[in-house]
């Protein structure tokens, strides 16, 4: 069969020979057994309900063992024949160009140079899936194939529920992941209802169909240790930062590390995603050598050397073998996958890889303890680096909440000390070191509504993307002239950013880039972009977003931290947010449970939109950017934050038709009197 022959296919009408285990990918580590005796029978039910019945003797079998040998269904033998990548826009088949649009990022976010483990539909973060199983993506691609323009394609958790008439302005996707009642929502839960096949994990742009390989985090970390060098004072050259992770989002931290210009060591346990990193050029050195890294740190930082390595093996090692020979930690962070802590998220000192993995499935007890050992010892060594001078920060990945519920020294009571929580005092939770939106992300971009805007060159021309990255210099060079002082920091930063873009390498996957800018640069950038197609000089263009941004996402513990009147629990903003997409012009929109800090403890809310050159999408484009954005401002001006009171007010001046409450500040000293 061809390409569009077997997207159009669907599920095949005989069945297809067994496919091979290919060992050479990097594989999800098998999940642990959650579901009764009777509950894994319901699960082949309904697993088996999307064959025909004279598949089913057949396959009940080979689902059966799946289900024991991976803890999961994923359907293997359904994996298409054809290599999966980003095709050009013009290869899918079908009816409605902005399907085709959707397709080519499905086909993105499962290419096995992109995702983490491609097999098993799992983009990044260990378990932030696309689909749940193989027969779901041959629906949705065949679905996808088939629609028009005014259908609309309803997925549930990986699950097309199928399309149903709508019109030309409704989106043409509305994709839901893991919405679980709020009393269901602890991770025990997604273990069982993802094994019953009937929710599943979206991370954040991974079920949204927008994630861009590691660029898309390459750039907001460069932007956090850029400004974290500033916080403390310090040019980065010189520096040293040290963190941990290097699978699909946290792959980005040693090449961030080298555009910032400082010396990056980062600790990965698992060799295959070292040996990915290294062979894209994202990761300099490799060392697995305790003695060696000291040696070869020591020396780049007296050389000044911009250099990343990895080391194999685990953080906490390196963390105590610093302390012991006095290195000196300039900034240290983590970003393993500890919104998924028991499931391979983060892995026990004192075990091999293979130990771990083998531990964690036949004895999930013990494994746990020992992660929870394991993040104390963390966090003691972190305490000591602190108390030497280290700015640490949380990156948004449920470090500092994981190691609270372990135990671990990470609340500061009333006299400033380190301690766990049992020792917290009642009314005091706070954490003793920062989330990196609180100091840094929060009240430098988000506030003033600079975020990830992102976007993907349709016809995967690499010309095509050198293109908009000269189109998007030229706005933000003009914007720049006239902005305000209090966001000429983040332009530059920005226009910096994009001219090195082409030189950093940073294309993995799709001909993509991700810069941070606010509405009024989202929608300057994206019109010049539709003008470029309508003239004939660029092909169509996906415009998207990081759910990590000013409006998307409610999460208390990163994207919202650094709200403070008593509303960052809450999640209006982002259910908001998708809604207000969704009629406004979004091609797709999505609304998930859970993301890089946790499930249920995020809700976030993401979009994807196709310019095309047309009139109709150049409206689109201008109130649907205006809303995304300000959406976010007025909810954190309402907060009180200083620069988001600010940012609202200039684009009230800016558009007349905007109207936002504005709050009243009460004196302190008001208070102190009652």
């Amino acid at each position: 069969m061809t390409f569009s022959e077997e997207i159009l296919e669907g599920i095949p009408s005989q069945l297809p020979l067994p496919r091979n285990y290919d060992s050479a990918l990097n594989h999800a580590p098998k999940r642990k057994k959650c579901l009764t005796a009777s509950e894994e029978l319901l699960a082949l039910k309904n697993a088996l309900r999307y064959f025909p019945q004279h598949f089913h003797k057949t396959l009940a079998k080979e689902f059966k063992e799946e289900l024991e040998s991976y803890g999961r269904i994923y359907m293997f033998r359904f994996k298409p024949t054809f290599e999966i990548y980003a095709r050009p826009i013009s290869d899918y088949p079908g009816r409605s160009l902005q399907a085709k649009a959707i397709m080519l990022m499905i086909q993105n976010n499962l290419d096995k140079a992109v995702a983490q483990h491609p097999d098993e539909l799992i983009t990044y973060g260990g378990n932030g899936s696309v689909f749940q199983n193989w027969a779901q993506y041959r629906l949705t691609m065949k679905y996808l194939a088939e629609m028009t323009d005014d259908q609309t394609l309803v997925m549930n958790s990986g699950h097309p529920q199928g399309l149903f008439p709508s019109n030309n302005s409704a989106p043409r996707v509305v994709v839901s992941n893991g919405m679980t009642i709020p009393n269901y929502s602890k991770p025990e839960d997604w273990e069982r209802f993802n094994a019953l096949g009937v929710s599943q994990y979206g991370q954040m742009t991974a079920g949204s169909y927008m994630y861009i390989g590691p660029q898309g985090i390459v750039h907001g970390t460069t932007i956090t240790v850029l400004n974290g060098f500033r916080k403390i004072n310090k040019s980065p050259n010189g520096g040293l930062f040290l963190t941990s992770g290097l699978g699909g989002m946290s792959g980005a931290q040693p090449k961030a590390g080298n555009i910032a210009g400082c010396v990056t060591v980062c600790a990965e346990v698992n060799p295959k995603a070292i040996q990915t990193r290294h062979e894209q050029g994202w990761v300099d050195e490799v060392i697995d050598d305790l003695d060696f890294l000291v040696q070869r740190v020591t020396q780049a930082k007296k050389n000044k050397e911009v250099l990343s390595i990895a080391y194999q093996g685990n953080i906490v090692e390196v963390w105590e073998k610093f302390e012991e020979q006095n290195i000196h930690i300039d900034l240290g962070s983590d970003q393993t996958s500890l919104h998924n802590p028991w499931a391979g998220g983060y892995y026990p000192v004192g075990f091999s890889y293979e130990e771990a993995n083998e531990l964690m499935v036949n004895s999930p007890e013990i494994f746990k303890t020992e992660v929870e050992n394991t993040l104390k010892r963390h966090v003691d060594a972190i305490n000591t680096h602190s108390n030497r001078g280290t700015y640490f920060f949380d990156y948004g990945n449920a470090f500092l909440l994981e190691a609270s519920r372990a135990g671990a020294k990470v609340h500061k009571n009333d006299k400033g000390q380190r301690v766990s929580l049992r020792d917290a005092e009642s009314n005091s939770k706070e954490f003793a070191y920062p989330s990196y939106v609180q100091d840094i992300i929060g009240p430098m971009c988000f506030d003033y509504g600079f975020g990830p805007f992102r976007w993907v060159c349709a016809s995967g021309q690499p010309e095509d993307l050198a293109k908009t990255d000269d189109i998007a210099t030229q706005v933000l060079e003009e914007l720049i002239k006239t902005s305000e002082k209090d966001i000429q920091l983040q332009m530059q930063d920005n226009i910096t950013w994009i001219k090195g873009a082409q030189g950093n390498k940073l294309v993995v996957g799709s001909q993509a880039r991700i810069l941070y800018a606010d509405a009024e640069g989202r929608m300057k950038i994206a019109d010049a972009f539709n003008n470029a197609i309508a003239e004939g000089d660029l092909g169509e263009i996906i415009l998207g977003r990081d759910h990590h941004d000013v409006s998307g996402t409610d999460s208390p513990y990163r994207e919202t931290s650094n709200i403070y009147d008593g509303s960052k629990f809450t999640a209006d903003m982002a259910i908001q947010n998708v809604i207000g997409d969704s009629f406004r012009g979004a091609t797709w929109v999505s609304i998930h449970n859970g993301g890089g800090v946790g499930w249920g403890e995020v809700i976030n809310g993401g979009f994807g939109m196709l310019l095309d050159g047309s009139i109709e999408a150049g409206k689109k484009l201008k109130s649907m950017l205006h809303w995304d954005v300000n959406n976010g401002v007025a909810r954190r001006s309402w907060a009180r934050n200083e620069g988001a009171e600010i940012a609202i007010k200039r684009a009230m001046r800016q558009e007349p038709k905007l109207k936002i409450t504005l709050p009243f500040h009460v004196e302190d000293s008001i208070l102190k009197t009652l």
